[in-house]
């Protein structure tokens, strides 16, 4: 498939999703299927981002976020862990002037901390030369885990109550957002897993709570554009309810 998402259900302005989230599995099943060592298929992986990137922007999607390493990750094998490491630190060198030459901000969520020096540095030129840029935002969780993200948030709250800026009766769902790592930024619309798992995985707890969940079977080496615009037509079918009846919904868009 190529050009825009022209399939069965067309996607619309109204009936696409503003922020897209994605957890990248499947990059060691697909090298293993094909007796490679496991970081071939993460090194195969980064043309699925570029595909799915592409997409996006194209498709007008305002937000991706793209699970990158989990907080859970760094128990993997150490041989894995650092050539994971040197694959971010060659991303970071080479597809970051890409992105600023497509208008694309990048911004990168979790506990840099544990990153070496080197890789922290990238981190901050990689965000300071895009910031400007107003196309698309691609948000990379890295070293990133939904409870330290929420833990983060509570801990700069209860400091503002410690120092007598809050009351307690004054934290509210909206101010606990505010301190999330994107809580600036519009919550998920589809939340989109590879490689036939369906489970969250600790990636973005609080910001799923009424987001559309699609689960692909492909491994994700194998999924670019033609993957992504099935996804993005799936969402297009669903209707979202935020709690409310189907003839609330029907009776809203009647009214509009």
């Amino acid at each position: 498939m190529t050009g825009s998402v022209s399939a069965e259900i067309p996607v619309s302005a109204d009936s696409r999703p503003r922020h897209v989230a994605i957890i990248m599995d499947g990059n060691n099943r697909w090298a293993k299927s094909r007796l490679l060592k496991g970081v071939a298929g993460h090194k195969a992986g980064v043309e699925s981002v570029r595909a799915v990137v592409e997409t996006c922007a194209r498709e007008g999607v305002e937000v991706l976020t793209l699970f990158a390493f989990s907080s859970e990750n760094w128990r993997r094998p150490k041989d894995e862990v650092s050539a994971l490491m040197k694959l971010f630190l060659f991303a970071l060198e080479r597809e970051v002037r890409k992105l600023h030459r497509n208008d694309i901000r990048l911004r990168i969520i979790g506990d840099r901390s544990a990153f070496n020096a080197t890789l922290q540095e990238h981190m901050a030129k990689a965000e300071e030369l895009t910031r400007n840029n107003t196309r698309m935002t691609l948000v990379i969780a890295a070293n990133y885990g939904g409870h330290w993200d929420i833990a983060q948030a509570a801990q700069q709250v209860a400091q503002m109550v410690k120092s007598g800026e809050l009351e307690p009766t004054d934290i509210t769902d909206d101010l606990i957002q505010q301190h999330l790592s994107i809580g600036d930024l519009p919550m998920p619309d589809l939340m989109i897993r590879t490689a036939g798992e369906q489970r969250i995985s600790n990636f973005m707890l609080w910001h799923l709570a009424y987001t559309e969940l699609y689960f692909s079977p492909v491994f994700w080496p194998d999924f670019k554009e033609e993957e992504m615009c099935k996804a993005l037509q799936a969402y297009a079918g669903r209707q979202r309810r935020f709690g409310q009846t189907d003839d609330q919904i029907v009776a809203k868009t009647s009214q509009q």
